[in-house]
């Protein structure tokens, strides 16, 4: 594994408003990978989240991100409401963005191309989702960080969106963190399982999902779990 293509995070030490908050919170994640980030409410997830992503520097501590672009998914769309679809994907893109690739890739997300002209004050909830995801990987990222990006939505369609992500991840060798609460989903997509939980916040547990063909192995994860970290019962574990 190249340095250079791997994302390295370590925080000793993150403190808000004179409390330390996270300590010890530490993992590699290379090319293709996808980390699933856990904790309960308040345990600092979207915190790590923008310390990965350069946001936060004053912890203490290192990050080191693939030299490679960012896509982004945060855990509301924020879409610009004078834009068009087109336009808030072209809004983060280098280059020049074409309206075939505006068409591949709203398709591949599960939108009609149509939806490329409309303004996200007509979008529903679920096509908003979409939308931002879309966004997030026209910029054909190396890393792809996203914030809970799916709650409030339907399994299906979190199965789905949660599918489009696994798809780019092993095509384009594309590193994914994931902060969530669907532990279902995690086992569906993620090739490890993070957990951050205490006070401060530790790394709990990093655990490697089992292969996918293995369904004891899965659905002993799934028991497991929830039995060792109880919040992930009625956040996800159903």
């Amino acid at each position: 594994m190249r340095g250079d293509a791997a994302l390295e995070l370590r925080i000793i030490e993150k403190v808000f408003g004179g409390q330390p908050v996270l300590r010890d919170v530490g993992f590699v994640a290379g090319p293709g990978e996808i980390l699933a980030l856990f904790g309960p409410s308040g345990a600092g997830k979207s915190t790590t989240l923008r310390i990965a992503l350069g946001l936060d520097r004053d912890f203490i501590g290192h990050v080191r991100r693939p030299d490679a672009r960012l896509g982004v998914m945060f855990q509301e769309p924020r879409l610009l409401p004078w834009l068009s679809v087109a336009n808030n994907l072209r809004l983060v893109a280098r280059d020049d963005v074409s309206d075939e690739k505006i068409a591949t890739l709203l398709t591949g997300v599960g939108l009609p191309p149509a939806v490329a002209a409309l303004l996200p004050g007509k979008l529903s909830l679920g096509m908003a989702r979409r939308t931002a995801l879309a966004r997030a990987l026209v910029v054909d990222p190396g890393l792809l960080v996203l914030d809970e990006p799916f709650a409030s939505l339907d399994p299906q369609l979190t199965a789905q969106l949660g599918a489009v992500v696994a798809r780019c991840a092993r095509a384009n060798a594309v590193t994914v963190l994931l902060a969530t609460h669907e532990l279902e989903q995690a086992l569906a997509i993620a090739d490890r399982i993070l957990v951050l939980s205490g006070s401060p916040s530790t790394l709990q547990a990093d655990i490697a999902v089992p292969d996918r063909r293995d369904a004891a192995a899965i659905d002993a994860l799934r028991r497991a779990l929830p039995a060792r970290f109880p919040f992930l019962e009625s956040s996800g574990g159903r």
